[in-house]
């Protein structure tokens, strides 16, 4: 009886032992919040709201760099001798006597049409950069498939070379081309001057009815002359007419190359019509705007300063533009395609 008394205690003793040497038992781990909750939608390398902060940064840190151009430049426009260089180079020079004043009606004109094709070939360019599968195809006898967005991109650059061949056969037919083709070296000191005024806000005096401005007069070459001819020559060598039967040729000029060149130089055109734009309305939106769209204009700088004809062809020519930018969409550009080929879904 006392051997069963002390051997009964044992038992519990030795579950005891064998439960504290087992491993203690493993609790599964809480998923991580961060799965159970969506994901916040990237538009290109950022949110929405990451967007907005960066514009709203990115606003403040223009704003600062404005300013401070702003004062520089009014400190280096203070110093006797860039005093005395302004008042040699006021910004302009005098034309030939022979250089027309005013704008014919024809250059109104052609400065809407390239205005309006301008916007649609910067519109259906982005299309053609950012598509990733083309709503339909294009095809013609003469012609390879290509996407309907590359089909509107090539037909809106041929009617803005057609265009600009107009206007540079009127241009230099009706001696205009003395309005933006430099005919002195005292062009690039005057630009200078004229670039220091705008810096410090002391404009230089417009009346583009009569002479431009040297800075103005450089940047209308450039855009004529240098950047119009980038855009056809790169546009062409990434076009569908580029002859494919030519190696050599095709081995002296890669189509690499025009890619470098042609998306530089659509961004040059986009800054150009903004800064552009800036300046007509800042500068005597009326007066300028009557000189653009409606052909009218004196050469007494505060004349038509209360004439809204210029404006009213403006907010018209708006209108249109807009009209045929919402048209650029797949189920319209194939009806008018149809006209010129065909279209298909693949």
């Amino acid at each position: 009886m006392g051997m069963q008394q002390s051997a009964a205690p044992a038992a519990p003793a030795v579950a005891a032992e064998k439960a504290s040497s087992a491993k203690p038992a493993i609790t599964p781990k809480p998923q991580a919040s961060a799965k159970s909750k969506k994901e916040a939608v990237k538009h290109g390398p950022l949110t929405t709201k990451q967007w907005v902060l960066a514009g709203i940064v990115g606003a403040f840190a223009a704003l600062g760099l404005a300013t401070a151009a702003v004062l520089i430049a009014r400190g280096i426009a203070g110093i006797d001798g860039v005093e005395s260089f302004m008042e040699r180079y006021p910004g302009e020079y005098h034309l030939p006597e022979s250089a027309p004043i005013g704008f014919p009606g024809w250059l109104a004109w052609n400065h809407f049409f390239n205005f309006f094709l301008m916007v649609l070939i910067i519109r259906s360019g982005m299309l053609v950069r950012h598509q990733k599968k083309p709503p339909a195809y294009w095809s013609s006898k003469r012609s390879p498939k290509v996407s309907i967005n590359l089909w509107l991109h090539q037909g809106l650059d041929l009617l803005w070379l057609v265009n600009g061949l107009v206007f540079l056969v009127l241009l230099f037919a009706t001696g205009h081309w003395m309005r933006i083709v430099p005919t002195s070296w005292e062009v690039f000191p005057n630009a200078i001057s004229a670039a220091l005024q705008y810096l410090t806000l002391d404009w230089p005096t417009e009346n583009g009815w009569v002479n431009y401005n040297s800075l103005q007069q450089l940047a209308y070459f450039t855009t004529v002359f240098i950047a119009a001819p980038v855009a056809a020559i790169t546009g062409y060598r990434m076009s569908a007419f580029w002859p494919k039967n030519m190696p050599a040729l095709t081995k002296k000029y890669p189509i690499e190359v025009a890619r470098a060149l042609h998306f530089p130089t659509m961004l040059y055109f986009v800054l150009f019509i903004l800064v552009h734009v800036i300046l007509v309305f800042s500068t005597g939106a009326l007066r300028n705007l009557n000189h653009m769209y409606a052909a009218q204009g004196s050469t007494d700088p505060a004349a038509y300063a209360d004439n809204w004809a210029g404006l009213l062809y403006f907010a018209l020519s708006l209108l249109v533009i807009a009209g045929a930018w919402l048209a650029c969409r797949p189920m319209i550009l194939a009806s008018i395609a149809r006209l010129f080929g065909k279209v298909s879904a693949r």
